[in-house]
């Protein structure tokens, strides 16, 4: 890989992604354009996301087990950085299936009725036991994307028609390259105009699979409907990150509630329906609204870096964003800054079908 210092960087979709990486490149002092077809960052999946994070609770599927040591800390680091930026280590409460079919990993623990109801006040029938993971957080994806954004100081593009890499040169069908090799992605077009770049980075989510259309390559990434509820509710009504059968709810802000809920035809109706049956003093609850977002689901893990064997198209993409965007976005400006390699991302590299991979060498 070649570093790219005093080069100019089109980073494709603004949502948690797309605004990390913009910003952690910006303050390495590359210039940077972030361009997106929505009218504001975190209009798309990001701003329907849980947006629940730690380094112990959930899966870790491929690469994601090698950056989950530096959750927690990325996130202490962007506080500091950022004053808009708040996590809210409210500590996690989870049951499903049965007590003995838990397997709490370290700083996690195993909670019975009495502990849950000193945690969880409002529980109208408290489960036999929870996992209760204290490290866990949450915060509130769209100001923190927007605070990485307007921090990052970058040239922002938003509300863009017909984006789309532009090729220079040939290329042949089935994804073989011609004799004379890869054509060259040279930036980035839309309705606003032509934005060059040596290397741009598609932090899209679901959109990559049509973007890289042109280069005649493809990649393992399936879409994940998804719905959350945003509530009013008394403050403090829900304390802890709560995930069981029927509820997965937490506070987002004092007197504000994320609910997800199945995709259905009244989701607003179903997460009132379900909160009120769950947590004591909920009958005031409204609805402030609701999202249902594609999530970006890579079969293998995270998928981060470059597509192209010369490095110009960089790709940037994984469940859970959330969880992952201050880390990754870190590593990937270090990584094109540098041109060096990191051995954290050594996992998540892409696998393209139609051809073999590009490799960060």
């Amino acid at each position: 890989m070649r570093g790219l210092t005093g080069v100019r960087v089109v980073v494709v979709g603004a949502g948690i992604v797309g605004a990390s990486v913009t910003y952690h490149l910006a303050r390495r002092g590359v210039s940077v354009t972030l361009i997106d077809r929505e009218a504001a960052p975190a209009a798309g999946v990001t701003g329907g996301s849980f947006a629940w994070f730690g380094g112990r609770s959930g899966d870790w599927p491929g690469g994601a087990e090698d950056l989950r040591g530096s959750v927690l800390a990325d996130y202490r680091r962007l506080e500091a950085e950022l004053p808009d930026v708040e996590v809210r280590r409210s500590g996690s409460l989870i049951w499903h299936g049965s007590a003995a079919e838990a397997r709490p990993d370290e700083g996690q623990y195993l909670v019975g009725r009495d502990g849950i109801r000193a945690l969880e006040p409002g529980l109208r029938t408290p489960p036999e036991w929870v996992v209760h993971t204290p490290s866990d957080g949450g915060v509130d994806p769209v100001t923190v994307t927007r605070a990485l954004v307007r921090a990052s100081g970058a040239q922002v593009i938003l509300g863009a028609t017909g984006v789309a890499l532009k090729v220079d040169g040939e290329r042949s069908e089935m994804g073989v390259p011609p004799a004379g090799g890869w054509g060259k992605v040279t930036g980035v077009t839309s309705s606003a105009g032509f934005h060059p770049a040596s290397t741009v980075v598609l932090a899209a989510g679901t959109g990559i699979t049509e973007l890289i259309e042109p280069l005649g390559v493809g990649l393992p990434l399936a879409a994940s409907p998804a719905c959350l509820v945003r509530l009013t509710a008394p403050p403090g009504l829900v304390r802890t990150i709560v995930s069981g059968p029927d509820v997965e709810v937490r506070e987002v802000r004092d007197g504000q509630l994320l609910m997800t809920v199945p995709v259905a035809a009244s989701p607003e109706e179903g997460a009132l329906r379900r909160l009120r049956a769950a947590f004591r003093g909920a009958d005031d609850c409204r609805v402030l609204g609701s999202l249902v977002g594609a999530r970006p689901m890579p079969a293998d893990g995270p998928l981060v870096g470059p597509l192209t064997p010369d490095g110009s198209v960089y790709v940037a993409v994984m469940h859970s964003a959330v969880t992952l965007a201050p880390t990754v976005g870190r590593l990937v400006a270090q990584e094109l800054v540098t041109g060096k390699p990191v051995a954290e991302l050594s996992r998540c590299r892409p696998s393209s079908t139609g051809r073999n991979p590009a490799t960060a060498c």
